[in-house]
């Protein structure tokens, strides 16, 4: 099913719909591969994304080097990819690297650029943290600096609490325009979407979809974007035709489904079998590949159960 995501919408830059955080492709010596990240990246925006999240924590992100980092999102822009559908991950727990990362997208024209908090240190307090991003929004020094705040406390161990949102949205409105919330916790999205309506929330998540949606979310950012974003995309748009929970059962199976597997090695798995690339299943460690047989096993689940299809080879 081929269904072309929406563009950004409106004046205010915000992307509106499925935003995949796109998988990294690896050669069998580990080195990136610009050319399947590309064309992975065409894929997904011809089929139901609306945006792309290069080097969130689905792109190994933090296996991923700044100058790789760098040339792949050169790589995007001079395929013809608009910057303008791109929010990429450019947080590091060193300042002047995601100062310089998020310069570099800045410059190129992206949307804006999904920040991490500095995660190294533990029980940071929030003057620290709202510290750290006044300090970036100095260092960076652009106008059309976009920043997407990214709350992933299962990872990153360093929280973003409701009261530092508030107070960067509020000191730097122009510049904190939006958070992706990996929390996992519903309650948390809804708070965050109540409390802000002039961010733009993205759930990290595209399970519940249908009701944030109502509340408020332009859309989501979500993992298995990777290869279920056509489904999801029509929950966005039968949303306004009260459509979109009739297909959000599906989806949230989708998600359950793929979820119990370790997803990063089981989505590039999968990937490999479906376009006949056996390199969609290199992973750089400390993650390991998927075994074969595991990634054969989720792509029958996905195929029987979903009637998930097979890729043609790009």
């Amino acid at each position: 099913m081929s269904v072309a995501g929406s563009s950004v919408a409106g004046s205010d830059g915000i992307i509106r719909g499925v935003i995949a955080p796109n998988l990294t492709p690896f050669d069998d010596a580990l080195a990136v591969v610009p050319e399947l990240y590309v064309a992975h990246a065409q894929h997904l925006l011809a089929n139901g994304c609306a945006g792309l999240a290069p080097f969130g924590t689905t792109g190994e992100a933090l296996s991923v080097g700044i100058d790789e980092r760098k040339r792949l999102l050169e790589a995007l822009v001079e395929a013809g990819v608009d910057p303008k559908r791109l929010i990429p991950g450019t947080g590091l727990c060193s300042f002047p690297d995601t100062a310089e990362l998020t310069r570099h997208a800045v410059d190129l024209g992206c949307a804006g650029a999904m920040t991490l908090p500095p995660f190294y240190f533990k029980g940071v307090s929030d003057d620290g943290l709202y510290a750290y991003f006044e300090k970036l929004i100095e260092a960076v020094d652009r106008p059309a600096l976009r920043i997407y705040l990214y709350h992933i406390p299962p990872v990153s161990q360093t929280p973003l609490s409701l009261d530092l949102v508030g107070r960067l949205a509020e000191a730097f409105p122009e510049t904190v325009v939006g958070l992706k919330d990996s929390s996992g916790d519903a309650e948390n999205t809804r708070a965050l979407l109540a409390r802000f309506p002039k961010l733009a929330i993205y759930p990290g998540s595209e399970i519940g979809l249908d009701a944030m949606l109502a509340l408020g979310a332009p859309g989501c950012i979500t993992a298995t974007a990777n290869l279920n974003a056509p489904a999801v995309a029509e929950v966005v748009a039968r949303h306004g035709d009260g459509g979109g929970g009739a297909r959000q059962a599906v989806v949230d199976a989708f998600r359950k489904t793929v979820q119990p597997y370790a997803p990063i090695p089981a989505m590039k798995a999968v990937l490999a079998e479906t376009t006949g690339d056996r390199r969609w299943r290199n992973v750089r460690p400390p993650l390991l590949p998927a075994p074969v047989e595991k990634g054969r096993e989720l792509l029958r689940t996905l195929e029987e159960s979903f009637g998930f299809a097979v890729r043609a080879l790009v």
